[in-house]
């Protein structure tokens, strides 16, 4: 039997892990841990759970998709897709928890440097990060001047390296 200063200490050792590790984990994509809406429910929502599902996203940015801006609201153009009970799932994630302005997209790339380096992402990480990508693929394509279309590309570019990174680690 192992002597109980050792089982204490093995368990506050789990407990340490754990909890940093949900904090390293919360500071990726802070607002998913909010309560957003009026309900607990879509607190950290992942939208991919199936292939069903990665097949249906595929779908919904074939069809189209306008991301939240300033002015914009999140928009499905296909009529049938946009009434899906999982593109609601889609909404709250695009509105609420993806990084809109190119001050927090580079936090975030600098945060999931960070994190690559140590451990591959948790899927709905992976999830944010790609749609992160599609939102800033957006803005380059959109972009109105040079000089943004170089800063919104160049960020594009780091989400890339860090999404090709994980990838090659799994």
């Amino acid at each position: 039997m192992a002597p109980r200063w050792f089982l204490i200490f093995t368990v506050l050792q789990c407990d340490f892990f754990t909890c940093s590790t949900h904090r390293q984990y919360r500071a990726l994509y802070p607002a998913t841990h909010r309560v957003r809406r009026g309900t607990a429910a879509l607190i950290n929502p992942v939208f991919q759970r199936s292939i069903k599902d990665v097949n249906l996203l595929y779908e919904i940015l074939h069809s189209g998709l306008d991301f939240p801006d300033d002015h914009d609201t999140f928009h499905v153009h296909d009529h049938e897709l946009a009434s899906l009970q999982q593109t609601r799932t889609l909404e709250v994630i695009c509105e609420d928890i993806l990084p809109k302005k190119l001050s927090e997209i580079r936090r975030l790339t600098s945060a999931l440097t960070q994190h690559v380096n140590a451990t591959t992402l948790r899927q709905e990480d992976f999830e944010r990060t790609l749609l992160t990508m599609v939102y800033t693929a957006r803005h380059v394509a959109h972009a109105t001047s040079h000089h943004q279309r170089d800063l919104w590309a160049e960020s594009l570019v780091d989400l890339y390296r860090v999404v090709k990174r994980d990838l090659a680690a799994k």
